[in-house]
């Protein structure tokens, strides 16, 4: 995996910040992509770079940008000479309940959580073509079991998880495309959604009884990117069983 490069959108931070390191950990260079996040990502970059020289890139850009997209993945092709794995896991997530949506919550959510994986997919396409790379998508459990007052959010992820079964027709046999759909695994930083009783209402649902972490979904990232040569157009759920007892 030494010569691979993935590419990890919304990479500085939470859940993108462990896949980096576990693609990072397992051979790979890492292009990590932030948007406002440039301390963080300059951190994590210094961090790795400390571990193997020249084995990062810092890219900014803004996803809702349709015309960057294609940009982004140049900038990581002319840095390090190919692509092999893009991990389309930048999203915003706040809930719009009947009533209060508004235009500016349609574009940013479907935006960030479907547009942007569509636009980046097909602009990374002929360099992972190349190197019979691999896409995997982080979707929700809340994709098929919509999650009350996120309206928004739920019909984005359920888009992306037909995405991610399309594109698995349509850029095989070269490029495998896969899902991984977390739970309960780390809440909103502002915490204001989800009150201490909602949250321990959540881990109760689920069969394991405690949430899980970021580097359990970076594992499921890796199998897919890395591990799993034979299997593609499928969304795993790393969710502690919860969708099992919704």
């Amino acid at each position: 995996m030494q010569e691979q490069v993935a590419l990890v959108t919304g990479g500085a931070r939470r859940v993108g910040a462990a896949t980096v390191r576990a693609l990072h950990s397992a051979g790979a260079r890492v292009a990590i992509h932030y948007h406002a996040s440039l301390g963080a990502a300059k951190a994590l970059a210094a961090a790795l770079e400390a571990k193997r020289p020249e084995s990062t890139l810092l890219l900014k850009a803004d996803l809702l940008d349709i015309d960057a997209l294609p940009r982004l993945i140049d900038a990581v092709v002319k840095y390090f000479g190919r692509l092999d794995v893009l991990v389309n896991n930048a999203s915003s997530f706040y809930p719009t309940p009947v009533g209060a949506i508004t235009a500016a919550d349609w574009t940013d959510l479907m935006g960030t959580n479907l547009q942007a994986p569509l636009f980046l997919s097909q602009a990374a396409a002929p360099a992972l073509k190349k190197g019979t790379g691999a896409i995997v998508n982080i979707v929700d459990i809340h994709a098929e079991r919509p999650l009350k007052d996120y309206v928004v959010y739920s019909i984005a992820k359920a888009g992306l998880v037909a995405l991610t079964r399309s594109l698995s027709r349509e850029l095989g046999p070269e490029i495998r495309v896969n899902g991984v759909a977390p739970g309960a695994i780390l809440w909103p930083d502002d915490g204001a959604h989800f009150s201490p009783a909602q949250q321990q209402a959540i881990i109760a649902q689920s069969s394991l009884k405690r949430p899980g972490s970021p580097e359990d979904i970076a594992h499921a990232v890796k199998f897919f990117a890395f591990d799993a040569p034979y299997v593609t157009g499928q969304i795993l759920a790393v969710d502690g069983g919860r969708s099992v007892n919704l």
